[in-house]
C-alpha cells in the first residue's frame, strides 16, 4: 500500500491521547488541568480519525515518500510539546481559565468539523464555489476551527511555546494554503464578489448583506 500523507497524519492524532495519558502516568500528573487536556486533545485526534472515514479532505490524499512522511510527522509531533509542558511542570490552571479554554475548543471544533463536512458534501454533489454556510462570512471556517482548537490547548499549558508554534503553523502551513485556495478559486467569475464580502480568516461579521 503507498503512503500517503492522511496515513502519517492519522497516526499522529490517533496517537496523542495515548501519549498524553502516558506522560501523565510517566509523571504521575493526575490534576484537574491534565484530565482537561487529555480529553480535549485526546477527542479531537478520534474526531480527526472520524472525519478521515466518513468525509476526508482530498488534500491528504496523495502519496508522499518515506521521507516526507517523516517530515510531516516531525511537524506534527510539535504540536505534543503543549502536553507535555503541562504535565511535566505540574502547573494547575484555574477553573476561569479551563472554562474558557473549553468554551474556546467546543466553538473550534464545531467551526472545523462542521464546515468541512459543509465543504465535502457539497463538492460531492455539486462543484463550484461554496459561498453560503460556514463559509458565507468566512472563506476558510476549518482554519478558524483548527486555530482556536490549538489557542486553547495553549491557554491551558500557560506556556509562551505553544503560542509561538501555533504562530509558526500559521504562517508556514494555514496561510500559504489559505492563499492558495483562494488563486484556485479565483477562476470562478463571483469570486471577487465572494471576497468582498467575506474574510481570509476571521469572518466580515460587519456585512449585513
Amino acid at each position: 500500500m503507498a503512503l500517503k500523507a492522511k496515513h502519517v497524519l492519522n497516526f499522529h492524532k490517533g496517537m496523542t491521547g495515548l501519549l498524553v495519558a502516558g506522560l501523565m502516568l510517566v509523571y504521575q500528573n493526575f490534576t484537574l488541568g491534565s484530565w482537561i487536556y487529555l480529553a480535549l486533545h485526546g477527542t479531537y485526534g478520534v474526531l480527526w480519525l472520524l472525519k478521515d472515514r466518513i468525509y476526508p479532505d482530498k488534500q491528504w490524499e496523495q502519496e508522499i515518500s518515506f521521507g516526507q512522511g517523516i517530515l510531516i510527522f516531525g511537524i506534527a509531533a510539535l504540536y505534543w510539546v503543549a502536553p507535555w509542558l503541562l504535565v511535566s511542570s505540574r502547573t494547575v490552571p484555574s477553573p476561569p481559565l479551563l472554562a474558557i479554554s473549553i468554551s474556546l475548543n467546543i466553538v473550534g471544533v464545531f467551526l472545523h468539523y462542521a464546515s468541512d463536512a459543509q465543504k465535502y458534501f457539497t463538492l460531492k454533489y455539486q462543484s463550484g464555489l461554496i459561498t453560503e454556510g460556514f463559509f458565507a462570512r468566512c472563506r476558510n471556517t476549518n482554519y478558524l476551527g483548527e486555530v482556536l482548537i490549538y489557542f486553547s490547548f495553549a491557554l491551558i499549558v500557560q506556556h509562551w511555546l505553544p503560542f509561538l508554534i501555533l504562530a509558526v503553523m500559521g504562517s508556514v502551513i494555514f496561510i500559504p494554503n489559505m492563499l492558495k485556495k483562494d488563486q484556485s478559486l479565483s477562476r470562478y467569475p463571483e469570486f471577487a464578489d465572494y471576497k468582498a464580502q467575506s474574510g481570509l480568516l476571521l469572518p466580515r461579521l460587519f456585512l449585513l448583506t
